[in-house]
């Protein structure tokens, strides 16, 4: 692979793996179950890298990536017409137009907190991030930091408190502009 193809590449599985999972709940809440969806996705996946133009960004990624995942949906849903398990096409639309607006919402919000975060003092963050990882037990790491669990779980609870505030005055704010 040469150096320009190897940047393309690079460049459509970052953006492809940040839509990822959108994508993938987008899918299946169009189809009946969980293979459908994963058979779908491969499609989608085979369609967006041949079709690839490596000047879109993030933004312009996801709106072509679903606008293909909604073709491939109806391709699939019309191939697979006689089983009687499908939406019909008014149900999937809502689907589609529900799954869109609660997903670019859910966006909002992950960027907001991202940014509410990245405000909170130094201590706060980095309690955040090490409280939340993935097989932290809440009552070992509060013997680490020397506290009962019982103070742990009131400084999370508070710092909550905030990133929720913040991430409320963010969205107040992205509304009034």
């Amino acid at each position: 692979m040469n150096p320009a193809d190897r940047e393309q590449h690079d460049k459509f599985l970052r953006l492809f793996l940040e839509h990822d999972e959108a994508l993938r709940l987008f899918v299946r809440s169009l189809l009946f179950s969980q293979e459908e969806a994963r058979e779908v996705m491969q499609e989608v996946a085979i369609v967006l890298w041949r079709k690839f133009d490596d000047s879109l960004d993030s933004l312009s990624f996801r709106r072509w990536a679903f606008g293909v995942a909604r073709m491939e949906v109806l391709s699939f849903r019309r191939d697979r017409a006689r089983d009687r398990h499908t939406f019909s096409d008014d149900i999937a639309e809502l689907l589609e137009r529900t799954v869109q607006e609660e997903s670019e919402a859910l966006e909002r919000q992950r960027s907001f907190l991202e940014l509410c975060v990245g405000k909170l003092p130094v201590d706060q963050r980095t309690l955040v991030k090490v409280a939340y990882e993935p097989g932290v037990r809440k009552n070992e790491l509060a013997q680490e930091f020397g506290w009962t669990s019982m103070a742990l779980y009131k400084k999370l609870h508070r710092i909550r408190i905030q990133l929720m505030e913040c991430i409320r005055r963010q969205a107040a704010l992205e509304e009034s502009l």
